[in-house]
């Protein structure tokens, strides 16, 4: 799909593609392109749409290149599901003099957020530089916002793990704990890879190396760049933060496991000490031999359930008293 958008004034607006050509476009969005869409764009503006399989290559030199006087970075956006899950997938920003591409194969809603923010406040978009930093604000907000609620969630997450009195039921337990850790990571995982290459995409933005790279970037906004960097790498640090700390919390959720099945073997080691010498008595007096005075005695019979008794009694209040139970 084809979402092209150009300036008007300091606003950001919706091209009507019937009626109006690329040609007069500031920021061209690229999602989940079909052959003919990318034919389409390279022809209008001269250039090559990098494939999904050129997008995935991780090398440093397939992340950032110049070519037919374009500039091509790419970086790992996230993207919210449907069902509330995340996703994370390359998106390719293609910086020419005039405009940006970006072109990726999930759907960010960081990129619908900037469009309908750009159209609605003044946001002078000037060339693709200055459309790319706008649209990296974006992302980058989106990006603290997910974290700034996973911090909360981390949390009551704690409280959680460390209330003695939570109450025994389904979305308490221990192993539904554990899974809410696990995705607690994997979502911090993904922040913090789409940060880092956010990070790495903008420093070649500010140390630029490569030829060919300084009429793209003509009218990049250093102060701007410079304020991005910074928050992205203040943002890393708090992701550094959240991924200790639910280490921690796994840490902590495998201990409770472990002590839970450690009273549970305790329990069943102090209830078989507890019945051990009553079944003794009851194996004495069940064996067959025909010499035993005490089968014959009249009281034989309750005094041997009563030593039953108190064989088990005695065991069980002497852990009481040790307060091992």
């Amino acid at each position: 799909m084809i979402t092209a958008y150009r300036s008007r004034g300091d606003r950001l607006e919706r091209l009507d593609l019937d009626r109006q050509t690329l040609g007069e476009s500031r920021w061209i969005d690229l999602e989940h392109p079909t052959a003919a869409e990318e034919d389409a764009v390279e022809a209008a503006l001269g250039i090559g749409i990098p494939t999904r399989e050129d997008m995935q290559e991780i090398e440093a030199s397939s992340r950032a290149y110049t070519e037919d006087g374009a500039l091509f970075l790419t970086a790992q956006v996230l993207a919210t599901r449907d069902d509330g899950g995340y996703d994370i997938g390359p998106v390719t920003f293609v910086v020419m003099p005039e405009r940006l591409v970006s072109v990726h194969y999930h759907h960010p809603g960081s990129f619908q957020y900037f469009a309908d923010w750009a159209a609605r406040h003044d946001t002078p978009l000037s060339c693709g530089a200055a459309t790319l930093l706008g649209l990296m604000e974006a992302v980058v907000d989106r990006l603290a916002d997910i974290l700034e609620a996973e911090a909360r969630k981390l949390d009551l997450l704690s409280r959680t793990i460390f209330d003695s009195s939570r109450p025994n039921s389904q979305n308490d337990r221990l192993s539904v704990v554990l899974q809410r850790v696990g995705r607690a990571e994997d979502l911090n995982f993904k922040v913090n890879e789409s940060l880092a290459t956010a990070l790495r995409m903008l420093n070649a933005l500010a140390a630029p190396s490569l030829p060919g790279m300084q009429a793209p970037l003509a009218g990049l906004d250093r102060p701007q760049l410079k304020s991005l960097i910074a928050d992205l790498r203040s943002l890393r640090e708090v992701a550094k933060a959240q991924s200790e700390k639910i280490r921690f919390q796994l840490d902590a959720t495998l201990g409770a496991i472990n002590i839970r099945q450690a009273d549970i073997v305790k329990l069943f080691s102090v209830v078989a000490f507890v019945f051990l010498p009553p079944t003794l008595i009851a194996s004495i007096y069940g064996m067959n031999f025909d010499h035993m005075p005490e089968l014959h005695w009249s009281w034989g019979y309750p005094l041997a359930l009563g030593a039953m008794v108190v064989s088990a009694v005695v065991p069980w209040l002497f852990f009481r008293w040790k307060r091992w139970l």
